[in-house]
């Protein structure tokens, strides 16, 4: 354990940004398999969902809980799997 005041308060802030940054990630991932599954079943509400999972992206990447190319891999799959529902 540290004795420092200083690291004792980093480990606060790295556990509170840690905490952060998993529920951003958890969100994203529930987002994006709601979204998958409304596209499966071809609902009309798939567009809202797909347009939520994309903003859950977006903001994680701007924030850089997720790298920018790492958000633009999953907004391109759910966006194939959108436009396959067309069809």
């Amino acid at each position: 354990m540290p004795v420092k005041k200083a690291a004792i308060k980093d480990i606060k802030q790295a556990d509170k940004r840690e905490k952060i940054n998993i529920q951003a990630k958890k969100k994203i991932k529930d987002l994006t398999k709601a979204a998958a599954r409304q596209i499966e079943a071809k609902e009309k509400e798939a567009v809202k969902k797909v347009h939520e999972a994309y903003k859950a992206i977006d903001r994680a990447a701007q924030k850089g809980i997720i790298k920018k190319n790492a958000a633009g891999r999953k907004k391109s799959r759910l966006m194939k799997k959108f436009n396959k529902m067309g069809k």
